[in-house]
């Protein structure tokens, strides 16, 4: 069920026992009402919360610094299927939750989350949702890897519905152009800009040859190459994945059936956040179909022109911040919505 269908059925229950009237007027008076995402959340119910998911992030990737871009991508695949609502840590006994999605198949990082969980129901049980520390891992793996620090919004409760078809429905394929990149976010309220400043998380990261190979071999069903692929990178490519290499489509996965070889979305910069992958961009065209595209709608093309010549991140930096911040809004349940799982990783079947 959507967030704007609960909302919908919470107006309307109220309206039935006459604490609501008809009209617009109170109607948004309600909505106004609903608990609101707030920075500082558990700093009365859990003041270490934050100390904590931070405290274990520096462990988890001083042990496998290849975390850091998983957990920033865990953000956003939540975000963008039902919401940021801890449902991508959902396992399935039948198969069919988030998990279990093709763009989800590589996705690593779900025992972190259930560290860091762990520690914190010995601090404070039942008090911070999966929700919450995903998506401050998330920005706690973009500081780790030398990216900006920026205040987290708390209040996420869980869900407990995954369904895998949305997941396959919901998350842009590495292969989109840009009418299809900025109709997926279109839906989630991120404009032009923010795809832009978004795309910089592939500043960090690996992915597998099946994720770009079609720009490579068959970009347009003739055995072709990408021609808006630069042709030295593209031969590079080429020596890395070989036709037939890897049938993984997803990115930053460091595992599936996608092969041994992992080619860095950034080059040469594949685990500091800044701003060499918007030069990569502009020089290249990128890794994926979708990193390319960015350079063909003025919006994002200026965006990409404009870092890739920058002489400091601090306006991107800035720009990042405020683009998790309204990403980390999407669809949330708060307020009596959802609930706080004492795991993250339960069975949704």
């Amino acid at each position: 069920m959507s967030r704007e269908l609960e909302l919908l059925l919470f107006l309307l229950a109220l309206r039935a026992s006459g604490e609501v009237v008809a009209g617009s007027a109170e109607a948004a008076a309600a909505a106004a009402a609903w608990p609101a995402l707030q920075v500082g959340f558990y700093h009365a119910k859990c003041p270490v919360a934050e100390d904590v998911v931070l405290g274990e992030m520096r462990m988890i990737l001083e042990e496998d610094p290849t975390l850091a871009p998983s957990l920033l991508r865990m953000h956003y695949h939540d975000c963008f299927v039902q919401g940021c609502d801890g449902s991508i840590m959902l396992r399935s006994r039948s198969g069919k939750g988030e998990r279990d999605a093709t763009p989800n198949r590589s996705m690593r990082g779900y025992d972190a989350i259930n560290r860091i969980k762990a520690r914190l129901e010995t601090v404070c049980p039942l008090t911070v949702s999966c929700a919450d520390i995903i998506a401050m891992a998330a920005r706690d793996a973009v500081y780790l890897s030398k990216g900006p620090w920026y205040d987290v919004e708390t209040g996420r409760r869980d869900g407990d519905v995954s369904v895998a078809e949305y997941a396959e429905n919901d998350l842009a394929p590495p292969d989109s152009n840009i009418v299809d990149v900025k109709t997926f976010f279109s839906v989630k309220s991120l404009n032009a800009k923010d795809i832009a400043v978004l795309f910089g998380c592939h500043s960090i990261g690996t992915s597998h040859c099946g994720a770009f190979q079609k720009r490579l071999y068959n970009f347009t069903g003739r055995m072709d190459q990408d021609p808006s692929l630069d042709a030295g990178y593209a031969a590079k490519l080429k020596k890395l994945c070989p036709p037939g290499h890897g049938h993984d489509h997803d990115h930053d996965g460091h595992g599936g059936a996608g092969g041994a070889a992992k080619v860095p979305m950034d080059p040469g910069s594949g685990f500091t956040f800044d701003l060499s992958y918007y030069r990569h961009v502009l020089a290249t065209g990128g890794l994926f179909q979708s990193d390319g595209s960015l350079r063909d709608d003025p919006v994002t093309r200026g965006y990409v022109e404009k870092l890739a010549n920058a002489s400091s991140s601090e306006e991107y930096f800035a720009d990042f911040a405020a683009a998790m911040v309204k990403m980390g809004r999407t669809d949330v349940l708060t307020g009596d919505l959802g609930a706080v799982r004492p795991t993250c990783d339960s069975l949704v079947d």
